[in-house]
């Protein structure tokens, strides 16, 4: 279609649309039309009062309690649509069939956006759910008006020809609604295998995820091949754009590939895991969830660390949980000289023994490190099942030896200054500088 055709098109659609305003016939049915859809708007609102959606049908089988949901929600539109079928019936009777040709489309459209509405309710996303009805409706409009072929043929005139592939609207138009359902379904399918591995007890948590990482990628590569190539577009005219591509992941987009690789490499050695605790830098928490860029990491407050996986691959990381929870519990302390050394140790092995946390087949330790200046200093240490809550425990057994050391009357050292200043002030020396 060149710009003569299209112009012819225009004038033609503007002489019918001329000659429908000029009857009085048109008035009349825009004003049953007006009318029904001000008696469908109070309708909606008198449903919507009188009928609780939460309780409607609910002893009726699925499909009939959905579908009613779906009538009842759009109340508006389906009273609407049954006043004007009726106003045709009885114009298509009363006179001629082309005096109540507008009543007839207004019927159609209002069918069509309620079969529309039927269709995207098993939707969950908003946005797809509007992009889909809009776009349905607007085919179904131009196809009840009979301007879908002219339509198709316009956007399929202009054209970008680029290597062997011939771009035009409709093409792009059709290759995007391919891929929407496509990448719809593979996430179907996509949610349904992950659900079915994550149901097995046979594989560590590393591998679900790694399966899952896996089954994704691969079924977006192949909805996308099969949406392209529904389409039409040869997948070999592309080639001309892969070193161009190339470039761009070499030098833009190097770290999102650093971190997807690393990501994998994580996956496949196990070093990491969904439910480890791990010590990151100055962050410590357990990982909640591993990502295709980061892992996330609960510190437990309500924060969670979202660590970059390169940074997991090159960085030094403490796993507490790699091959054993059990955890060793380091506390340093002191005492002054007039405590008995070998009283304190046993007081402090006793103090950590009573914890109920400490393993008990495991006895705490406590040995004597060093003759301070401001006193003797001590090491205990003991074991726990789970590093989980390793600071409580801390504190707890701290807590118990600072009882213990009360009641033996063993004190800690804290350090003592002096300061002795003499003669109230400083001398100061004065020079005094003699002429020639």
């Amino acid at each position: 279609m060149d710009l003569k055709d299209l112009m012819e098109f225009v004038q033609a659609t503007a002489r019918s649309v001329g000659a429908e305003i000029s009857s009085p016939w048109f008035y009349l049915q825009f004003g049953l039309i007006l009318a029904a859809a001000g008696i469908a708007y109070a309708a909606e609102a008198g449903v919507r009062n009188r009928i609780d959606m939460t309780s409607l049908a609910m002893r009726w089988p699925l499909p009939l309690r959905h579908f009613a949901r779906v009538m009842v929600s759009s109340a508006s539109t389906a009273v609407f649509t049954l006043l004007v079928i009726l106003s045709r019936v009885v114009m298509y009777h009363a006179t001629w069939p082309s005096r109540s040709y507008l009543l007839m489309v207004a019927a159609k459209l209002g069918l069509a956006w309620l079969v529309i509405r039927l269709v995207t309710s098993v939707l969950r996303n908003a946005f797809i759910v509007k992009l889909v009805s809009i776009t349905a409706w607007f085919v179904a409009a131009l196809s009840i008006l009979g301007q879908l072929d002219a339509t198709v043929d316009l956007l399929d005139s202009f054209a970008i020809v680029l290597g062997g592939l011939r771009l035009t609207p409709l093409l792009v138009l059709k290759a995007g609604a391919l891929l929407l359902i496509a990448l719809w379904l593979t996430n179907i399918a996509s949610n349904f295998a992950e659900s079915r591995i994550n149901a097995t007890t046979d594989l560590t948590p590393s591998v679900q995820v790694l399966l899952v990482k896996i089954i994704r990628i691969g079924l977006l590569a192949v909805a996308i091949v099969i949406a392209l190539g529904a389409v039409g577009i040869d997948l070999s005219a592309l080639a001309v754009f892969s070193g161009a591509v190339g470039v761009g992941i070499g030098i833009g987009l190097q770290k999102i590939v650093a971190n997807f690789i690393s990501g994998i490499i994580l996956l496949a050695d196990k070093s990491v895991k969904p439910g480890d605790l791990v010590t990151i830098g100055d962050n410590t928490g357990r990982i909640s969830a591993m990502k295709t860029r980061y892992i996330s990491v609960a510190a437990g407050d309500g924060r969670e660390f979202l660590v970059p996986n390169e940074d997991l691959v090159t960085q030094k990381v403490v796993n507490w949980t790699y091959t054993d929870k059990n955890t060793l519990v380091k506390i340093a302390f002191g005492t002054n000289y007039d405590a008995d050394p070998r009283l304190v140790t046993k007081l402090a092995a006793e103090t950590a023994a009573a914890h109920p946390r400490a393993t008990k087949g495991k006895p705490p330790n406590s040995i004597l490190t060093e003759f301070a200046e401001a006193g003797m200093k001590f090491s205990l240490t003991f074991w726990i099942a789970d590093p989980d809550g390793m600071d409580n425990v801390k504190s707890d057994v701290m807590l118990a030896l600072w009882d213990a050391f009360k009641r033996e009357g063993i004190r800690v050292p804290y350090p003592v200054r002096e300061i002795r200043i003499r003669g109230g002030a400083l001398p100061v020396e004065t020079a005094v500088e003699v002429p020639n």
